[in-house]
């Protein structure tokens, strides 16, 4: 939300044979996230920037899928001893079973292997 002009613009920018989508786990972080904050002027400009996010890219399911994955992704976690957050592994599990290409500036995803990942910040 910090990038929201660069992100923006990256999403304009792609080419017409990919696509932009956001898993309803990464929305649903997003608007706790400003649920948690005072009602005020820093709040409704995130909203804002929130809003045109949502707008700009399809939500998507977590797909059955990512149940597979999920798996996967949590018990190689755990055998290296390095647990991920439950929502970093569905979306991360998410991005996998669609193929996709995970944008986060969260270096937590580099942790998943098969991840193919992109900072867009």
């Amino acid at each position: 939300m910090r990038r929201a002009a660069t992100v923006h613009a990256k999403i304009s920018n792609l080419a017409t044979n990919d696509r932009a989508v956001i898993c309803a786990i990464t929305r649903g972080e997003i608007l706790y996230g400003l649920e948690r904050l005072p009602l005020g002027k820093r709040r409704a400009d995130l909203e804002a920037e929130a809003g045109k996010l949502f707008n700009q890219l399809d939500c998507i399911a977590v797909l059955e899928g990512a149940g597979d994955w999920y798996a996967t992704i949590k018990s190689a976690a755990a055998s290296q001893g390095t647990p991920l957050g439950e929502n970093d592994l569905w979306i991360a599990a998410t991005a996998l079973s669609i193929n996709a290409v995970l944008v986060s500036t969260d270096s937590d995803f580099q942790r998943v292997g098969a991840l193919k990942l992109e900072d867009w910040a």
